[in-house]
């Protein structure tokens, strides 16, 4: 006689673990804050406030499913992975099948609740978004590590979405946005992928930390990105968005970033590794901050 083994029961946070809550609190920020810089986008009124908050519900929608549906895809690496292995599909927590259906619904429903009440353009933005992640970026980490220049551009479009959601057009202010995001995600991977490559290779997973036991080749690349960081940052003031506060303000952040990523470079190890990881998380929310304290008329 055998004894059936119920099959565990998905909680509700099992469905929230899904769907990535820090990413998602991340992506909300960036595309506030290019719904604030964006022309108009500062102005006050309850109709400017609803829409931003219709921006923020269909955002996190999208976002959900996107990192819903990237665990649903990667939940074979993942349970190979310590730092992944006790997520709900790899652990056996959340059925397959309900996590597709969430994924999915989240997604889809995001989307179309951003044409409806934020417009088109932002939709279609977020649906980029989600296609190229899910679609081309997640299946080619399996592939090359130049999926990291792939991921990070799904990870850069938030933010345009933020100010095409206040009227902005797809200008040269809205790309140099995208640039910044762009390029701060390219270190702050890096020095991810380093701290846990016993991780990646253990899952199959080619990152440019494989066959980089020293990480100097891994640093430098890091230190060369940071390095482009630091003029693209700069512009914003060039170009008229902000004044001579943000300059100074993303001279200092930016040359302290180049610093650490350096240090890495000439000294790799595990701890710089993490500090340069824990800079680029201060980096971040400190230069959207001084772009929207110093924000240009």
């Amino acid at each position: 006689m055998t004894i059936a083994l119920a099959a565990p029961r998905a909680a509700p946070a099992d469905f929230l673990a899904l769907t990535k809550p820090r990413i998602v609190t991340m992506v909300l920020v960036t595309v506030a804050a290019g719904y604030y810089l964006a022309p108009g986008g500062a102005a006050s009124g309850a109709v400017r406030l609803l829409v931003l908050a219709h921006l923020l519900v269909g955002t996190a929608l999208v976002a959900a499913g996107t990192n819903a549906l990237n665990q649903v895809w990667e939940r074979d690496t993942d349970a190979l992975m310590r730092r992944t292995a006790g997520r709900p599909l790899p652990t056996g927590r959340l059925p397959v099948a309900s996590a597709m259906v969430f994924a999915v619904g989240a997604g889809v429903i995001g989307v179309g609740y951003l044409w409806l009440f934020v417009n088109g353009l932002t939709a279609t933005l977020a649906a980029a978004t989600l296609v190229s992640y899910v679609l081309v970026y997640t299946p080619l980490k399996r592939r090359t590590a130049l999926a990291t220049l792939v991921g990070a551009v799904p990870g850069a479009l938030p933010i345009v979405g933020g100010w095409t959601a206040a009227g902005g057009a797809l200008d040269a202010r809205a790309w140099l946005l995208f640039a910044l995001l762009f390029l701060w995600q390219l270190p702050h991977f890096l020095a991810l992928g380093w701290i846990y490559r016993e991780d990646y290779a253990r899952a199959g997973l080619p990152t440019l930390s494989a066959g980089d036991p020293d990480g100097r080749r891994t640093f430098r690349q890091a230190a060369l990105d940071a390095a482009a960081l630091l003029a693209v940052s700069l512009a914003p003031t060039l170009i008229g968005m902000t004044g001579a506060f943000y300059f100074i303000g993303a001279m200092g952040l930016s040359t302290w970033l180049l610093w650490t990523s350096g240090s890495c470079a000439r000294h790799p190890s595990t701890d710089r590794a993490r500090r340069l990881f824990r800079a680029t998380l201060v980096y971040l929310p400190s230069i959207l901050l001084l772009l929207i304290v110093d924000r240009a008329p």
